[in-house]
């Protein structure tokens, strides 16, 4: 089935939309997916950083942060907020989707700032730009690539859950071995998944005609699930190449 036989309705209308809007609307929407999810990556780095360096100077913020209860907060909120966001977006303005987002990526700073005291900076700032590298051109491949990647869907998601069981049992177990497969597992897992999401981002805006409000509510949930691709990624390739202090 050709893209372009299919992209010219929007999906359930039967409104023809021209191939030119078609296109700039696409461009315009992916810019915003990456636009949210850069912003929110930068916010993450800026709390991370500030939250080290507080700590850093603080031993009472040191062991309040990491030490105390606060701690497993800290963890499991992220979690929390990805739940209620995907519940709630639908009935949110674009303006509180917009805050929420950041309000997540603030959190996931908070949370990643333990980064800072187990691997040095260098290392951090390499695997950086080496995971911003892969992503850039997984996500380049998801968009351009004519195959179609809708069935890796169920196999990566089910390689998510996977990949979290293990962690947890390694949590008990301790064993390198296993820690050092499940880094590699979930390098490979996330690097398909941002392939797929791109994929899965370009076509649910070619098969839908969006209004503005949706569209901007879309690709924050769009940037969401790129943002969190990135982020796994980046730690899995931390633990597999990151030089700890």
């Amino acid at each position: 089935m050709q893209v372009n036989d299919q992209n010219r309705f929007a999906y359930g209308t039967g409104v023809a939309r021209p191939q030119a809007e078609i296109d700039q609307g696409l461009r315009t929407f992916m810019l915003g997916v990456y636009n949210y999810m850069v912003l929110g990556l930068g916010v993450t780095g800026v709390v991370a950083m500030g939250t080290f360096m507080a700590a850093s100077a603080s031993e009472t913020l040191f062991a309040t942060l990491y030490l105390s209860p606060l701690r497993w907060v800290i963890m499991l909120a992220p979690l929390a907020f990805i739940f209620l966001f995907s519940f709630r977006i639908e009935k949110m303005s674009v303006s509180a989707a917009q805050g929420m987002f950041m309000a997540f990526a603030a959190l996931m700073g908070l949370s990643l700032s333990t980064i800072f005291f187990v691997f040095t900076g260098e290392s951090i700032v390499q695997v950086f730009f080496i995971t911003a590298a892969a992503f850039g051109g997984l996500s380049l491949w998801g968009y351009t690539t004519k195959k179609s990647l809708s069935a890796w869907g169920s196999f990566l998601i089910m390689g998510v859950i996977g990949l979290l069981i293990a962690m947890v049992a390694n949590i008990f177990i301790q064993s390198s071995a296993i820690g050092f497969a499940v880094s590699i597992l979930g390098v490979l897992i996330f690097a398909g998944l941002t392939a797929w999401d791109t994929q899965r981002l370009k076509e649910m805006y070619l098969f839908n005609n969006f209004d503005t409000a949706t569209a901007s509510k879309v690709s924050i949930m769009g940037a969401l699930s790129l943002y969190l691709n990135f982020i796994n990624m980046f730690q899995f390739l931390l633990a597999l190449l990151g030089n700890r202090e």
